[in-house]
């Protein structure tokens, strides 16, 4: 089973429309979409949800009123500042640490579980599809990252399908980080600008630092071609292999707002045809192909 993880530095790159591309392209395959905080992945596939679970990400601390002395010391102990003067707590400013409810001195504030999200399995037009929502203001993407991601390996190994494409989050923080781990490889989608490039750089370093291997495509890359070329020279410095480029098109915003994605909308289109090289380009790759714990040495 392979696991393709697509990143970003930031949102907004076009890695949802090239995902569900790709997933045209593919067969045999489970989409997971890992964008957890901002799912969207679901705007183009339309999927038929079929099983829907809670996900009980952390704990929210209330007080109890009836065993509380108002001494004060969960005020003082509080940094997030989430105890007001009513000793009532700010359920948006509470972070869920758990001082409060270890050292109140009357054990007077209860510790419950809170639900965060809701995650599914459903079916797509394009093959079957793991997902989650996360609630507003809530915690823990990084543990519903991770749990989407093993039932989507579950749900491939139960298929018996043996690739999994993930729509990653964006950035390099811990949701990406749960996102990677025990990946074949991650496919930065880069652009490029001056931010793009320093955002492909730190998404690029921390895969590097997984062991992850990493390769890069430069979408847009005809905006500025000075900058493509600035990210093509510094993949091939840090051996980072560069699988293509897929110009401004149109078709790919026009294919959006139809909910479709680019070979559905117009599969003779520009960026059409430069995704799929791009998509050829992945899997012949010997790293993409290798088991997970012999993948570096195809690099």
């Amino acid at each position: 089973m392979k696991e393709l993880i697509i990143l970003s530095g930031k949102g907004g790159t076009g890695k949802t429309s090239i995902t569900s591309a790709f997933a045209s392209l593919a067969k045999d395959m489970v989409l997971c979409d890992a964008d957890v905080d901002a799912a969207d992945l679901h705007l183009i596939l339309n999927p038929d949800f079929k099983l829907s679970y809670d996900f009980i990400g952390g704990h929210e601390a209330l007080i109890n009123l009836e065993k509380c002395t108002q001494c004060g010391r969960c005020i003082e102990l509080c940094r997030f500042d989430a105890v007001k003067d009513s000793f009532e707590i700010d359920p948006i400013a509470c972070e869920g640490c758990g001082v409060c409810v270890d050292l109140c001195p009357e054990a007077a504030i209860d510790f419950p579980e809170t639900l965060c999200g809701q995650w599914y399995i459903s079916d797509t037009r394009l093959g079957p599809m793991v997902h989650a929502r996360l609630g507003i203001a809530q915690e823990n993407s990084g543990k519903l990252v991770s749990l989407i991601r093993q039932e989507a390996k579950k749900l491939a190994a139960k298929e018996n399908l043996d690739l999994i494409l993930t729509d990653g989050p964006p950035g390099i923080g811990c949701p990406v980080i749960a996102s990677i781990g025990q990946a074949n490889a991650v496919l930065i989608v880069a652009e490029p600008t001056v931010s793009g490039f320093h955002d492909m750089e730190r998404v690029a370093e921390l895969a590097r630092h997984f062991n992850i291997p990493a390769m890069v495509c430069i979408n847009k890359y005809d905006l500025n071609l000075e900058q493509t070329q600035r990210i093509e020279i510094h993949a091939q410095k840090n051996n980072i292999v560069i699988v293509g480029r897929i110009s401004f098109d149109p078709a790919f915003t026009e294919a959006m707002i139809q909910a479709k994605t680019i070979f559905e909308y117009n599969k003779d289109s520009q960026a059409a045809t430069e995704t799929r090289q791009v998509w050829d380009a992945i899997v012949s790759l010997p790293a993409f192909n290798a088991p997970v714990n012999n993948i570096q040495q195809h690099l």
